[in-house]
Formats: C-alpha cells, sequence, structure tokens
C-alpha cells in the first residue's frame, strides 16, 4: 500500500531557548487523502469559516475552541489517519562534540530517524512530505532520505520512493499534524500550567490528554492511531 506521511516540527532550532523539541508525522493512505481533505474544509465551513482558511497551533483561541476540538474528534473518529511523534527532550543540553560530532543537524536527522523509523514498514512504500517552512531546501531533504533509508536498509530507496516539501497551506492533514504537535509542545514545555496561558489551547490540551497519554512512550504501539516516543539523552 501507498501512504503519504506529512511531517511538521516545533521548536526545532538550535538556540530557540526551547528545552524540548516535537517532530510529529500525520499519514494515511494515499488513496483516501482527498476525502480527508473534502471532510475537514467541510468541518471550516461548519464553523463559519473559510474552507482555505489555515489551522494552526498558533491560531487556537478560547473564542474558536468548538472547532478546533472538533478537528480533534474528527482525527480520532477515521482509523486511517494515523499520528506519530517525537518528543526530544532537554534539547538545550545537549552535548554534541560528545555524541554528534560537534553537529546539531547530525541530530536532528537522527531524531528524524527515530521518527519515521516506527512508521516504515517493507510491505508498504511511502511518499514523506516536510513542512516548507521547516526546512532549509533540497540539500537537506535529501540527506534525510539517505539517513533514513540507511537506517532502514532500504539502500535502493524503494520503501521510501521520496521526501519532498509542501506549504502548510495547501494540506489539512499537514495542519492537522500541526495542531496536534502544537498541544504536546505547549504541555511539554509546561505552558499549560502557567495562570495566564492561553484558555483555549488549555482547553485542547485538556481534551488530548483524555484521548491519550501525552507524556510517557507509547509502548508495544507500532501503527497504531496515537503514537508517542519522549527521547531524552544519555545524561
Amino acid at each position: 500500500m501507498k501512504y503519504n506521511v506529512y511531517c511538521d516540527e516545533s521548536c526545532h532550532l538550535e538556540h530557540d531557548n526551547s528545552s524540548v523539541m516535537i517532530l510529529g508525522a500525520m499519514y494515511c493512505p494515499e488513496d483516501i487523502k482527498t476525502k480527508i481533505y473534502n471532510d475537514i474544509r467541510q468541518i471550516k465551513l461548519n464553523n463559519q469559516l473559510n474552507s482555505h482558511f489555515e489551522i494552526k497551533w498558533t491560531k487556537v483561541s478560547a473564542s474558536k475552541i468548538d472547532f478546533y476540538l472538533e478537528l480533534l474528534e474528527y482525527y480520532w473518529s477515521v482509523p486511517e489517519l494515523k499520528y506519530r511523534c517525537l518528543v526530544a527532550t532537554h534539547k538545550n543540553q545537549l552535548d554534541h562534540g560528545r555524541y554528534n560530532s560537534g553537529d546539531y543537524d547530525l541530530w536532528y536527522y537522527k531524531m528524524y530517524y527515530y521518527l519515521l523509523n516506527g512508521i516504515l514498514e517493507a510491505a508498504n512504500e511511502y511518499h514523506v512530505m516536510l513542512d516548507i517552512k521547516d526546512t532549509h531546501g533540497g540539500k537537506r531533504v535529501e540527506k534525510l532520505r539517505e539517513v533514513i533509508c540507511n537506517g532502514v536498509y532500504d539502500f535502493n530507496q524503494h520503501r521510501l520512493d521520496g521526501i519532498g516539501l509542501i506549504n502548510s497551506k495547501e494540506s489539512e492533514i499537514l495542519q492537522i499534524a500541526d495542531l496536534i504537535n502544537g498541544a504536546i509542545g505547549f504541555h511539554h514545555r509546561r505552558l499549560d500550567q502557567l495562570e495566564n496561558s492561553n484558555g483555549g489551547k488549555k482547553l485542547f490540551v485538556k481534551a488530548l490528554q483524555e484521548k491519550h497519554d501525552i507524556d510517557n512512550t507509547t509502548y508495544g504501539a507500532r501503527n497504531s492511531k496515537f503514537d508517542m516516543f519522549v527521547w531524552q539523552p544519555r545524561n
């Protein structure tokens, strides 16, 4: 079967004053992609929004919380639409000189490998798309494909037939990944514990927590509906 994998990143820059990095992948069989797009666009219209309104975590507010909660329920109602994320902790304390040859990008590639290795299966083919705003262009994309394929012994790059760039405005599936990534990052940065933080975001995080544990690694759940890997450095 052919799958499309839509990847989004949050707090992924080396010096962004965040202690965590979130990598998230929302994926589904290619043949139901259009139906999912149309369903989500209809949800937008039902909530008096333009069908091209871009869903983003940064836009979540108390005034539109019913819309975002409906999107969460929709995601949970489609068995074929799955999500996996990696939460890299203590990012601001990493010793790249000791473990990554002094190269932050090498560590970043390793984290992406851990993310996608939990999705890629030998019996299927996958096309991965990264949010264009979250990459450094084609060179990084090709290096990432090489690292991932070598890591899963796909030396001919058949299982992973390509990694491309996509603008989040073009993909509602990528937008849902951004939404859930943002909620997980918000929680792991403990922003939902601040008294004066965004009330709508707090409500969304609470609703997500009621659906699944977002604090800990999900064990024995390869290609499950919701799969989380919490990565911690050795020291």
